[in-house]
This record gives C-alpha cells, structure tokens and sequence, in this order.
C-alpha cells in the first residue's frame, strides 16, 4: 500500500525489511531491546506498519502536508510582507487544532494568545524567524521560547513544551520534534536514555530531546524510520498510558 512518508511533500513505499536482528549489534542494551520489542507487539510491521500509520503517523503527516500548503517557506513569507499576522496564526492554529498534540487547556490559550493583533504579530514573526532564520538552532530556539513566553495570556499560560515544540514539528518532521514531558521522561527511563529535562522551556532541554529522538532513529534504524514522526511515535508508545501493556 502506497503511503505518506518524509521530505518535501513525496510519497514513499514500504521498503523490504532487510531486518537485521538488533541484540546482536554490539552496544544495544537490554533496556533498548525491551522498548523495541514492546513497539514491535503493537506494529509488527515497524514504521511501516498499517495500523502504526493509522494510529501514530499518518495525522500528523497530515498536518505536516498542510502547513507546507498553507505556510511553506514562500507563503509564509508573502504573507509576513503583506503583514498578514492574523492569517499566519490563524493557519497555524488551525492546522494543529485538528491533531491531538496539545491539550485543549493549550489550544484555548494559543487561541486567546494570538486573538490581538499585538499577539498574532509576535507569534507570525516569532514562528517564522525560528523556522527558517539564520541564527543558530540555539539561538532561534530560545528567541521563540521567549516570544511565546511574551504573548497575552488570560487564565491559562501559553509557555508550555508542547505549545514551545508543536509547530517545529509539524513544519519540519525532518528536523524538529514533538515533546510531552511527562510520556517523555517515562520513555527515556524505559530505554535508558539519561533526558535532561527542566520544566521551563530551554535549549538544554530541547537539544536532550533531539539527542534522544536521534538515539532512538540509529537503534531502530532497519524499522525503516523516515524522520522525527517516527521516533516521537516511538517514544510515545514507551511512555504513553495508552499503550500500557
């Protein structure tokens, strides 16, 4: 079956396994070993498995699909010259509003967040200058940790890693990831992966995160992962209540 997979919009089929068993790698351990047995009771087929996509990946490359639609590269920038922040914002929530990533707790206050034109400026130049400025990834990242940190807020506030990492991740799954910190630190226990996680969002962290989602892409790499879809799908199978076994 032909289905989506990573890069610039393509689409990909699933590859012959060539699989390799992994316990006689030198180096992978027990921990690592168990994690990939428990993903592997739930999607025999690896990343390529049907119900895996049905479950796990496909919604999100979806969402990925149409922020390249609405907000690739050029568009974003078209309509940051023709100053229409309101129309960034409401793209991008609206893309993320029909997954799952955050909590409803998070899409109400992004909502409210971006609702003033003050708001909606800061988070569309924000947004854009950490997607595809020419800073380094640390500086970008804590700039736009900062911008979301500033937005207006009612009740609820904005500043939370999901909110931080969600549209990283759906604009670019080749490079950013996704990060539920509770599910997060849970999985990197399970797999033994030393997480340095701090609850205020920062490069430390983030970059830890991409440590980790990296480790996870190089142990599982005959599963045939394609980008950061996958080994946040993999991290959240080990920490996530829904796959308690």
């Amino acid at each position: 079956m032909a289905t989506r997979g990573t890069g610039k919009g393509t689409l990909w089929r699933p590859r012959a396994s060539g699989r390799q068993s992994i316990r006689h790698r030198p180096g992978v351990s027990a921990s690592v070993l168990r994690c990939r047995r428990k993903f592997l009771r739930f999607f025999p087929g690896g990343f390529e498995d049907e119900t895996y996509v049905d479950w796990e990946r496909g919604y999100k490359w979806e969402a990925h699909e149409r922020w390249v639609a609405a907000l690739g590269p050029s568009d974003f920038r078209g309509l940051l010259q023709a100053r229409r922040f309101a129309d960034i914002a409401a793209h991008a929530v609206s893309i993320e509003s029909r997954t799952n990533l955050l909590f409803s707790f998070e899409k109400m206050a992004l909502r409210d967040a971006v609702k003033s034109a003050a708001g909606a400026q800061a988070f569309a130049e924000g947004l854009y200058e950490f997607l595809h400025g020419r800073a380094g990834d640390e500086r970008r990242f804590e700039r736009w940790c900062h911008v979301v940190s500033e937005l207006p807020r009612r009740q609820t506030r904005v500043l939370t890693w999901p909110v931080v990492t969600v549209f990283g991740f759906i604009a670019q799954p080749e490079r950013h990831v996704f990060l539920k910190p509770n599910v997060t630190r849970v999985a990197a226990a399970e797999y033994g992966f030393d997480f340095e996680y701090a609850s205020r969002p920062n490069w430390n962290t983030y970059a830890s995160l991409l440590a980790f989602a990296e480790r996870v892409m190089r142990d599982q790499k005959d599963l045939n992962p394609h980008d950061m879809i996958d080994a946040q799908s993999f991290i959240w199978v080990q920490g996530s209540d829904e796959y308690d076994e």
